[in-house]
């Protein structure tokens, strides 16, 4: 199927109403009023409805429901439907990040004014929820917004999903959290995974105890308690990953071989100690979440100083790429019923089978920075100092949407006399579901140039 020039032009259209930005936005029900700090284009307004995570049968949501179905109520509150519009001061302030914290910046975030956003992490939802103190522990699953690379593996919009459990010195027995940890890790259910965890639960310069609040006693039973938490969750996802590469013929390793996982010290913002979970699957190590013993100061903050506990984040993109097979992300997005007609429910889990293969387009783009001058920033004119290249991929973005597969830098050059920088990327242009054929490339690619010299102020090659 050859991409029309009707669908070609209604792409480009949508493009030109992106251009300028209007008085307020309408995001779900709700109008904003915009200003100067205003950087999130109607591309990615327009995508808010679709809320993935939700959607039936929809493999971000199967992901979802498999890992919410560890973690069930009435211990645990499932929350999954919170407005993506957070302030400022949710998304950042109540999560301790400083005032010079490059995730603050609008070559980074989607700013609707300068006190609101779309939030960047389910972490924005947090302090919330602890304040609240409805449940001992809760998971969060939802969209998030970051202005990010184009390519096979990253999107503007993903869904993250958290999720936690608290005990309260009050309310235990005695007071004594440690042992009343460890009765709740007695009655959870073992599992035949191999683990490697050879490193001890605290260390003084890598994975520090919050000495000031815990006690290590209370830390050994935390993370105990996190581990095995975690541990089944892989057992839930991967369980049904490799019976689904066994019905597929891809499977790498004897179906009644036992999975590997190993724990590795990290450092996260909001917890410590800290952990990465590591999965051995066909072949190779792979990250599937972060976790650790939260920070005491979050829930002191959130008015909750008794309470302590663990928490942990994964995307959900990440691991449905994984389970179902999916070779890049462009594809949730799609409502081709040739994508979607292939996923069903939690029960039933099947691996993506390719439908189509359409040729790719590459083009190039060199330009000059200006020497000096104003500094970029989610639509201001750049120079070399302040430039960022999420500038050029939102200028990309606003032009071919998913019709641009990914973009990469691939040479660089600084003039010896004048000290001006050149830099030029390649484009490569790739529908998921029709061909793209060379004039609508050169089209698409041509109008791209245009942008990057009004929007960039920089200097085509």
């Amino acid at each position: 199927m050859v991409m029309s020039a009707r669908i070609l032009s209604n792409v480009l259209h949508q493009a030109d109403l992106e251009a300028a930005t209007p008085s307020n936005l309408a995001i779900d029900g709700k109008v904003y009023q915009t200003d100067s700090w205003t950087n999130v284009p109607q591309s990615i307004l327009s995508l808010v409805p679709r809320r993935l995570h939700l959607q039936p049968s929809h493999p971000v949501s199967l992901t979802r429901e498999l890992i919410e179905s560890c973690f069930p109520p009435p211990t645990f509150a499932n929350y999954n439907n919170i407005s993506p519009v957070v302030t400022v001061a949710q998304n950042f302030d109540s999560l301790g990040f400083p005032a010079d914290h490059p995730g603050r910046n609008r070559s980074d975030t989607y700013y609707i004014n300068q006190n609101t956003v779309l939030r960047t992490h389910t972490s924005a939802h947090e302090a919330e929820i602890f304040r609240q103190n409805a449940s001992e522990g809760y998971t969060i699953s939802a969209d998030v917004y970051r202005r990010d690379a184009i390519d096979r593996s990253h999107y503007p919009i993903f869904h993250q999903m958290e999720g936690a459990r608290m005990w309260d010195r009050r309310k235990v027995p005695g007071g004594n959290v440690a042992k009343a940890v460890w009765d709740d890790l007695s009655r959870m259910p073992n599992h035949n995974l191999d683990v490697d965890d050879p490193n001890p639960t605290v260390h003084p310069e890598r994975n520090p105890l919050q000495a000031e609040h815990h006690s290590i006693e209370e830390v050994e039973a935390i993370a105990a308690h996190l581990k095995r938490s975690l541990e089944g969750v892989v057992v839930e996802l991967f369980s049904k990953a490799k019976q689904a590469a066994a019905a597929a013929n891809t499977l790498e390793s004897s179906p009644d071989e036992p999975l590997k996982v190993r724990w590795v010290e990290a450092y996260f913002p909001f917890t410590s100690p800290s952990w990465e979970l590591e999965v051995f699957w066909q072949g190779d190590w792979l990250e599937i979440l972060g976790c650790g013993v939260t920070k005491q100061d979050l829930l002191i903050n959130a008015d909750v100083p008794n309470q302590l506990g663990w928490a942990f984040g994964v995307g959900l993109e990440r691991v449905a790429m994984l389970l179902f097979s999916i070779p890049d992300i462009r594809l949730f997005w799609s409502k081709d019923d040739r994508f979607l007609s292939q996923f069903s429910d939690i029960a039933n889990i099947s691996r993506f089978r390719a439908f189509s293969k359409y040729p790719s387009c590459h083009r190039d783009v060199s330009f000059w920075l200006r020497g000096s001058g104003n500094s970029a920033g989610g639509g201001l004119k750049s120079n070399a100092q302040d430039f960022h290249e999420n500038d050029v991929m939102e200028v990309v973005r606003e032009i071919g949407g998913d019709l641009v597969e990914d973009v990469r830098l691939f040479d660089e050059f600084q003039h010896p006399a004048s000290g001006r920088k050149s830099l030029c990327y390649r484009i490569n242009y790739r529908s998921l579901e029709r061909t793209l054929t060379n004039a609508q490339a050169n089209e698409l690619h041509a109008r791209v140039e245009k942008d990057l010299v009004q929007k960039l102020g920089v200097e085509i090659r």
